[in-house]
């Protein structure tokens, strides 16, 4: 016999196996070697498994054993689904795609209005109806533990002990792999693909286990069937009222359970995917069933009196001393429970950080949205800690219900508890009328009704004392929990599911009906209605120039530095503006609004952008989708609308020209001024001490090479400028000729550097990665050399710290390589930063020691050699980046 301690080194190296899976699987998807197979249909049908959990592996048999084929409604509710409604969860994977929803609070409050009081009622529903699935599952964990303990004597198993560990192991495995990215649209693909593995090892060892009884045991099929006959299954009957009450909550909660809404929706990586999963899904749960009837009469048979048949499946491996098989019967439950629980703490952890910490911790830091800490460590920290706390429920819950017996009536509880959130589901994704009120409405009463109705109830004695139980509260007896309004002759899960789920259906309708939804939740139910035809988000966002960086600054502490950068030069491209940041459009606004949405879900991201941009508006397009008019009318209200926003384009465009025309007509007269004034300079010095030394007939020698010396400065000073201009016309014209070689970028950064700082006293400190510089380019490497002297010229010259500081950074990406000059000085005001590259343009004339002309000299250079060079502001400065192509073709 298989002693408790050689259990717990197979379950040791069980779980190191998932962590090195869930790790490599990680670590590919994070270098973008994925591949196929972990983005395969396969391996999204194969996830879907996480329905069958610890309850379905042991508690589906021990089901069977007390009433019968009822069982089979936890598996029929999921199948009738994939078959039949199929359609329906493509609609919501369409809609969680186009949303970029988080989690199903996340789209719920989305839906109406992206509503985070709505969004905080889900997440506690969800918490509460999940936390006694978690208790559940650690006592399945616990049981089969405890099985093989009797079987050791010398174990000294400890019940509580086993509880608390499994709990934090569990929590440590969802917190390693399910918080690495703060981005919930980055699938945790690690997490997945250890669910994909845990699905075979339990339908492996389910059919094992089954094979063995029916051909190892019973002595074949007929023999089996007759067993089935003879036994206590054999004359269960159907009830039709408990049938279809729990075949309706299994559906139910196969749509609405966070942790298949997050392996279903959130980890959908291809909405084709469904088309497999609707037949390979069902075929799943069929094998998965298959043997639960033949080895729950065979327990009865073989078993002693009064074993708990929630164990039948590994009990009878043990009783014929099959200890191999039991191992690994013990490894599938193992599994079903593990993978349950890591999902369902990762998705309520989620829903927990989104909509209550994030929430509460940007209204206290409200008026340094953009200036203050770092969002991600927040959310992070907040995930984790939410998934310690969910899985302390967990264990609180197994603790205080005092471990029942029997698995499948604390799972009915759980999916009568999350089955009120599909009142609103169905009617959001289906009903343009539904409210945010009707469904907080709905769900809270649906919610309450549950917790006292059979939640309390389950609890065990001293939650709801004895006299409540019998009498209702203050004698009131149409009050009693399991006999509201005197219905007292139904089955409690049948009683509670009626009273809960008629009443939330009946609020939501009513409320919904009586209500006015806000424009917001009317464009949010256009466009999660008809998803099909309308696949992105809400538009209306309005923001001027003047908010671009205060959103870059945002996206920054969410999205991280890189990712944010990554981000806004998309959208410039996409805007074809060249230098500096992208117009914060309504599109662009939306499109960033669903970016962060994925990181601090739909709610939070709303109201971050609304405390930048004050607000939202309302298009004519986006009313005539919630009014629903004729397609003739919207289609001539679009063409409208289109026109008049291109109008409203032309026309901004036209201001902001001219408004630059204009700036630029006057820095093209100080120029005039300044040109002028440096030529007369140092004309006039040249003349005067020529005149001196051609009319003074006996001068001293060191007054000679004195005044020499002083006419050869101003002869440099002269031709500098000169150079200046005549090099700008040349590059303005195209007759520049390149001298294209190839040369190390180190190299060139090297004598540039050494060029713009030698014989300065203080020069500034330059900082460099030289490992990150050798890279080859095919380029003139004078010219751009002269680009660099002229950068960090300036920031020698400009830049304000205590003391200056100059980064030169490099990235490079298949084609481009990117060198960014970042300096820690306060930066280019927003009104001079669009200049910067013009000519004649100098940001302080108090400073400069030119005309103005060195950053558009640079800017013609790049644009021979088919590369960039770009002004955006930084957090710690200004930042030039000069982009240079790889693969040089000129």
């Amino acid at each position: 016999m298989a002693s408790l301690n050689a259990l717990i080194l197979v379950c040791l190296l069980y779980v190191a196996l998932l962590f090195g899976v869930a790790f490599l699987a990680d670590r590919a998807a994070l270098q973008g070697r994925s591949g196929k197979w972990m983005k395969s249909p396969l391996i999204y049908t194969l996830s879907l498994s996480i329905y069958c959990t610890g309850w379905t592996f042991y508690g589906a048999v021990g089901y069977a054993a007390r009433s019968g084929l009822e069982f089979a409604t936890i598996y029929l509710g999921p199948t009738l689904i994939m078959i039949s409604w199929w359609w329906g969860l493509r609609k919501l994977v369409r809609v969680g795609r186009s949303q970029r929803i988080t989690s199903i609070a996340d789209l719920l409050s989305a839906r109406y209005g992206k509503s985070n009081a709505l969004a905080i009622c889900i997440t506690l529903l969800a918490v509460v109806s999940t936390t006694p699935y978690i208790a559940l599952q650690l006592q399945s964990i616990t049981l089969s533990f405890e099985i093989f303990a009797d079987a050791d004597p010398t174990s000294g198993f400890s019940e509580q002990n086993t509880v608390f560990w499994v709990a934090c192991g569990l929590a440590a495995f969802a917190i390693l792999f399910g918080t690495r990215n703060l981005n919930a649209n980055e699938r945790h693909h690690g997490v997945v693909t250890a669910v994909a593995l845990e699905a075979v090892v339990k339908l492996v060892a389910l059919l094992a286990v089954g094979i063995f009884v029916v051909w190892g045991i019973a002595g074949g099929v007929e023999a089996t069937l007759a067993q089935i006959d003879a036994s206590a299954i054999g004359a269960w009957q159907v009830m039709p009222g408990r049938w279809t009450t729990t075949l309706f909550l299994a559906a139910a909660a196969f749509i609405c359970l966070p942790r298949m809404f997050q392996v279903m929706v959130v980890e959908n990586v291809d909405e084709r995917h469904l088309k497999l999963a609707s037949w390979a899904f069902p075929l799943y749960l069929l094998l998965i069933s298959l043997f639960v009837v033949p080895i729950a009469a065979v327990g009865l048979h073989v078993l002693p009196d009064g074993a708990n048949p929630d164990l039948f499946v590994l009990a009878i491996p043990m009783h014929q001393g099959q200890d191999a098989l039991a191992m690994l019967v013990f490894l599938g439950g193992f599994s079903s429970a593990t993978s349950m629980v890591i999902v369902a703490a990762m998705a309520l952890s989620t829903m927990m950080s989104n909509h209550i910490v994030m929430p509460y911790w940007l209204r206290y830091r409200s008026s340094r949205v953009s200036v203050s800490g770092d969002v991600r460590n927040v959310v992070l920290i907040a995930r984790r800690l939410s998934i310690a706390a969910i899985m302390g429920l967990g264990y609180l819950y197994y603790v205080l219900s005092g471990g029942g017996t029997a698995l499948a009536t604390i799972g009915l509880v759980a999916f009568a508890g999350v089955s009120q959130l599909l009142p609103a589901l169905v009617g959001g994704l289906f009903w343009r009328g539904a409210t945010r009120n009707g469904a907080l409405a709905g769900i809270t009463i649906g919610f309450v009704i549950w917790v006292y109705s059979l939640l309390l109830p389950a609890l065990g004695d001293g939650l709801l004392p004895a006299d409540v139980m019998e009498q209702g509260p203050w004698g009131v007896g149409w009050l009693r929990p399991q006999a509201l309004f005197g219905l007292h002759s139904l089955d409690p899960i049948v009683h509670a599911a009626f009273w809960s789920l008629g009443s939330n259906t009946l609020i939501f309708c009513l409320v919904s009906l009586m209500s006015f939804p806000s424009p917001i939740e009317r464009l949010q139910g256009a466009q999660f209605v008809h998803v099909f035809e309308h696949s992105t988000g809400p538009r209306g966002w309005t923001g001027s120039v003047a908010q671009a960086e205060d959103l870059m600054v945002m996206s920054q502490r969410i999205l991280g530095a890189s990712e944010a950068q990554a981000f806004f030069d998309d959208e410039r491209n996409r805007q074809g503006v060249r230098g500096g940041l992208p117009e914060p459009t309504p599109g662009f606004l939306e499109r960033l609004e669903r970016e962060l949405s994925a990181s601090i879900g739909a709610a939070a991201a709303h109201a971050m952008i609304g405390q930048i941009v004050g607000g939202s508006s309302v298009s004519v397009e986006d009313l005539m989708a919630v009014a629903d008019e004729t397609a003739q009318i919207l289609e001539y209200s679009s063409k409208l609308e289109t026109q008049s926003t291109e109008l409203a384009d032309t026309a901004r465009q036209l201001r902001d020209s001219n408004e630059k025309l204009t700036q630029i007509s006057a820095q093209k007269d100080a120029f005039l001024s300044q040109v002028s004034h440096e030529l007369r300079t140092p004309m006039t010095s040249i003349r005067a001490f020529s005149e001196i030394l051609r009319d003074v007939e006996q001068m001293q020698e060191a007054d000679q090479k004195r005044y020499a010396a002083i006419i050869h400065d101003e002869s440099l000073r002269l031709t500098r400028l000169l150079d200046d201009i005549l090099d700008l016309s040349v590059l303005e014209h195209g007759q520049v000729q390149l001298n294209l070689r190839s040369v190390v970028l180190a190299d060139v950064l090297t004598r540039a550097q050494a060029t713009a700082l030698t014989g300065i006293a203080q020069p500034i400190d330059v900082k460099r990665d030289g490992d990150r510089e050798e890279i080859k380019l095919f380029t003139d490497a004078d010219r751009l050399a002269q680009v660099f002297i002229n950068i960090i010229t300036n920031a020698q010259k400009y830049c304000d710290a205590e003391k200056p500081v100059l980064k030169i950074s490099v990235m490079h990406t298949t084609d481009w390589i990117h060198i960014d000059f970042i300096d820690n000085g306060k930066g280019i005001d927003k009104e001079q930063s669009q200049l910067v590259f013009e000519k004649f343009s100098r940001i302080r004339p108090e400073n400069a020691g030119g005309a103005g002309l060195g950053l558009a000299i640079c800017r013609e250079v790049m644009q021979r050699l088919n590369g960039e060079i770009e002004y955006f502001a930084h957090t710690t400065g200004s930042c030039f980046r000069v982009s240079v192509p790889i693969h040089q073709e000129i």
